[in-house]
């Protein structure tokens, strides 16, 4: 008899599956399965289609989004400091429990007024893999955290789909505070706030990083410009390789743009040394 899962990882494994099939991965190669741990597909397909089918009716978003809009040019992008000396692998930790110290209960602009907590960073100090999104949400303004909503389950997909874990590498925003209502951070703040993200850049010195959406994308390499410019290579930065692809939350939005930011993460596996999933 097959053994049920509990609804929570019976739910983590739905939208696994969900994902792998957006992307268009149908095939995989695995290892003989104990007939005691099997679950029977028909556990999962019709709350799968259920799903799917509510998703596909949703009204599609235009060809030119307003996640391929450049950010206007109101205010000049400041030059991202030096590059940090280099820190030892064993005081990667600690290197960046200083940057948090030195930010502490942070008034330095207007977001600080609205905030529940301070999202600082998540996972490893020594991680080969980085992702830098835009900003907390209302979960991650709860819990201090970065991308632990909705955004966060689709993005751990995505990693999950690299073939890591979450806590193998390191995700970071480039401001620390929720902005009022998920607006786009003000040029002042990002800017304010963009300075200890380049220094946790500098401490992890991941081999890649994965910027997440315009605005990411925009403070990080210093440049206004579609998205669409920015996608499909990879740009130099900080001394690493920097590749700009979808923002899970857009995803959510669009979820036909799932495939390219898939064709994203395969240059990041790339570079990486990774192979996709069913690939021998």
């Amino acid at each position: 008899m097959a053994q049920q899962l509990d609804p929570e990882t019976r739910e983590a494994l739905i939208a696994r599956l969900r994902f792998y099939r957006d992307l268009g991965l149908t095939e995989f190669y695995r290892r003989p399965i104990d007939e005691s741990e099997n679950v029977s597909a028909a556990d999962l397909t019709s709350e799968t289609l259920d799903q799917d089918s509510r998703v596909a009716s949703q009204p599609a978003f235009q060809q030119h989004s307003q996640e391929d809009q450049p950010i206007p040019p109101r205010k000049p992008l400041p030059t991202a400091p030096e590059i940090d000396v280099s820190v030892p692998l064993a005081d990667c930790a600690a290197a960046l429990q200083l940057i948090r110290d030195e930010i502490g209960d942070c008034t330095r602009c207007a977001l600080h007024k609205g905030r529940n907590k301070l999202v600082f960073g998540d996972g490893s100090p020594t991680a080969r893999l980085m992702f830098v999104g835009e900003g907390p949400g209302a979960d991650e303004d709860a819990q201090g955290l970065p991308f632990v909503g909705r955004a966060g389950q689709l993005l751990n997909n995505m990693i999950g789909a690299m073939c890591l874990k979450r806590e193998e590498v390191y995700i970071a925003n480039v401001v620390k505070c929720r902005p009022p209502g998920n607006r786009t951070p003000e040029p002042e703040e990002a800017n304010t706030c963009s300075q200890f993200l380049f220094r946790q850049i500098d401490v992890v010195r991941p081999e890649v990083i994965v910027a997440l959406g315009a605005t990411a994308a925009t403070y990080l390499l210093g440049q206004r410009q579609p998205l669409a410019g920015l996608r499909g290579r990879v740009h130099s930065f900080r001394g690493t390789k920097l590749i700009v692809t979808y923002h899970p939350a857009y995803l959510l939005r669009d979820p036909r743009q799932k495939k390219e930011a898939w064709a994203d993460l395969q240059i990041a596996m790339r570079e990486l040394g990774l192979k996709a999933p069913g690939k021998g």
